[in-house]
């Protein structure tokens, strides 16, 4: 890994992959990232099945059907380290999770924030798509609908979880909810704002350009296995 620079990041494209084994993936990558066994910032790109998440300002207060409907629809409901309230993830929502060493890399956390925000910006303006960020309720928003969401853990100086950008998947779920806390957010999708359909794949090309461009990296494509102590741990 000595190879690398700080100027370049791992990026690891998984499958659909369940949400408590990239959670747990993450935290493994954290612990590598904070001994240095890893020398470089790594990001994630992935899918998840669908599943509700509940951040650390969240409660079941607002989930507005029963835990025995979510279990009835086979979703889990899953709590979580990261800020936010309740979310939901699933098939055609594009994740992202870096691995990043906030001091290494000269980012104070709402830089950081922000820039995960331009990233989705900069990337739904590629299919003409006029997103914005907002201060008080973090992620972008097309008025008062929610198209991308961030929500961040740091442990250590290194933060993990990240954002996550509605491209094409099943709007329903969030009905469920009360997405991030408020009874008056409606989310939507890329392809929901277009009324077309959208590419998960060129979503997923815009947006690692625009990762290397924001945050001035090089990303280097990997195989997790590629990964120091990761080699029988791979997904």
């Amino acid at each position: 890994m000595n190879d690398l620079s700080d100027k370049k990041w791992r990026c690891i494209e998984l499958p659909a992959t369940e949400y408590r084994e990239a959670w747990s993936l993450q935290s493994n990558l954290v612990a590598a990232r904070k001994d240095k066994s890893i020398e470089t910032d790594v990001v994630l790109l992935l899918e998840h099945p669908p599943v509700f998440t509940i951040g650390n300002n969240g409660g079941l207060k607002n989930l507005t059907v029963s835990k025995k409907s979510l279990e009835k629809a086979g979703i889990p409901l899953i709590r979580v380290e990261r800020g936010g309230d309740i979310t939901f993830h699933g098939p055609g929502q594009l994740v992202m999770y870096p691995i990043v060493d906030l001091r290494t890399a000269r980012l104070s956390v709402l830089d950081y924030i922000e820039k995960l925000e331009e990233v989705m910006i900069k990337a739904a303006q590629d299919w003409g798509i006029r997103a914005q960020r907002n201060s008080a309720n973090r992620g972008v928003w097309i008025g008062k609908n929610k198209l991308g969401s961030v929500g961040i853990a740091i442990r250590r100086g290194i933060s993990f979880h990240g954002m996550a950008l509605n491209v094409n998947l099943s709007l329903e779920p969030f009905g469920w909810i009360n997405p991030c806390g408020f009874q008056e957010i409606e989310m939507t999708s890329m392809e929901r704002v277009l009324s077309r359909g959208v590419s998960m794949n060129r979503v997923r090309e815009a947006v690692k350009l625009h990762l290397e461009a924001v945050f001035g990296v090089d990303l280097v494509m990997t195989g997790l296995s590629e990964l120091p102590g990761f080699q029988k741990k791979v997904l």
